[in-house]
């Protein structure tokens, strides 16, 4: 059974995730749950009992981040039920992620398109977020090399674990 300290810190996990990325809340509880819960594999009623949550409320949590490849299902030989951890190879930071923006300045520039000769305060706004864009893209994958080569520093000087993991590569 988990203490009071993992709830609340799924709490918190699923505030934020609401907050910045627009999950609903229980999949954003899930998640942290999922991150520090001992042991890492839980079953749906497992989660839906600690989470004091539905069992479809659940299933739709797991669902979306199933999508978002953050969680993976597994399922033991014999077994009849589904069992859910975080996918620690794919908990990377997604935002590192340089074709997102290369597609939003493409979308940008299309609407630039649709107001070839306007002067107004609409055009400038798609100007800037071309550019914005463009300048992620072209300085996200600099600045995760940078991380690999400070995380490989924290590993080698003992600061952070190595998991052995693929963990966040190119």
């Amino acid at each position: 059974m988990p203490d009071d300290a993992e709830l609340i810190f799924a709490d918190h996990a699923g505030r934020f995730y609401a907050r910045q990325y627009g999950f609903p809340p229980m999949a954003g509880r899930l998640l942290g749950y999922l991150i520090v819960c001992d042991p890492p594999q839980q079953t749906i009623a497992e989660l839906a009992e600690v989470l004091m949550a539905s069992r479809s409320a659940i299933t739709g949590a797991l669902k979306l981040l199933e999508a978002y490849q953050l969680v993976k299902r597994s399922r033991g030989v014999g077994e009849r039920v589904d069992h859910y951890n975080i996918d620690p190879a794919r908990i990377e930071p997604k935002g590192f992620d340089a074709t997102i923006y290369q597609e939003q300045a493409a979308l940008m520039r299309e609407g630039l398109t649709l107001l070839p000769d306007d002067a107004s305060v609409r055009r400038a706004v798609l100007q800037e977020l071309a550019q914005l864009a463009d300048f992620l893209s072209e300085r996200l994958p600099q600045l995760a090399d940078e991380w690999r080569v400070h995380r490989d520093a924290l590993r080698a000087a003992g600061k952070l674990p190595d998991t052995g993991l693929p963990g966040f590569q190119k």
